[in-house]
């Protein structure tokens, strides 16, 4: 299976992402924002976290208008999956690929801790490898992170399980405690915290490997 790192100016978690997917048995290649193309047999994209272009006009804004996009769309609209981390979900509802948006945070501060997450849906690729409910814990690291939409998208989102994962106690002040949506059809999810920062022993907690793991997994059996 194939994965496809995108990097822009900026990203600074690029290198830490395609770690992660490698160690749980991806081919990675790694795609410069002006290429207008995917590797060919791209199974999964991988869109890092940092602060693309600055995160001037508005985090991921910029990003989200880069050449590469178009495949990253077109690969979406195909169904394939796609992965965007902290700033990598900041551009996926800058592209329209996920709604809402992604705020300064509560506290208006950068925030940058561990923080506990509720694993709030199953039935996808990158939940299934934890329990119903289970609580994790993986790192955040942002100053614009509380998610945002309007009451009927949110109650669509829930209506629909649709929110991955749940923080235990808002660090930013998310909406109805949303840390991660996923797209309609569950293929593209979008994630404010870093399991890639929580992969390995190094780390002192892995609880971000079973994401990957269970992401390649699902992957390789399709």
């Amino acid at each position: 299976m194939k994965a496809a790192v995108i990097v822009f100016p900026g990203s600074n978690c690029d290198r830490d992402l395609a770690v992660a997917f490698r160690a749980a048995g991806l081919q990675v290649e790694m795609v410069w924002h002006k290429d207008q193309t995917l590797p060919d047999g791209t199974d999964l994209v991988g869109i890092p976290g940092g602060f693309s272009f600055g995160d001037y006009l508005r985090c991921g804004a910029i990003a989200a208008n880069a050449p590469i996009i178009g495949a990253v769309k077109a690969h979406a609209d195909r169904g394939g999956h796609v992965l965007g981390l902290c700033n990598g979900f900041q551009v996926l509802t800058e592209t329209g690929l996920l709604p809402g948006a992604l705020l300064r945070n509560a506290g208006l501060k950068y925030i940058c801790r561990t923080v506990g997450l509720q694993v709030a849906t199953q039935g996808c690729v990158y939940t299934d490898g934890y329990k119903p409910g289970e609580e994790i814990a993986l790192p955040i690291a942002h100053h614009d992170g509380n998610y945002f939409a309007d009451p009927a998208t949110l109650d669509a989102l829930e209506a629909e399980n649709r929110v991955a994962f749940r923080y235990t106690d808002t660090p930013n002040g998310s909406a109805r405690a949303i840390a991660g949506v996923l797209s309609e059809n569950r293929r593209v999810l979008g994630m404010m915290p870093h399991p890639e920062r929580a992969s390995e022993p190094a780390h002192g907690n892995e609880d971000g490997a079973r994401l990957f793991a269970h992401l390649a997994q699902a992957l390789t059996a399709a």
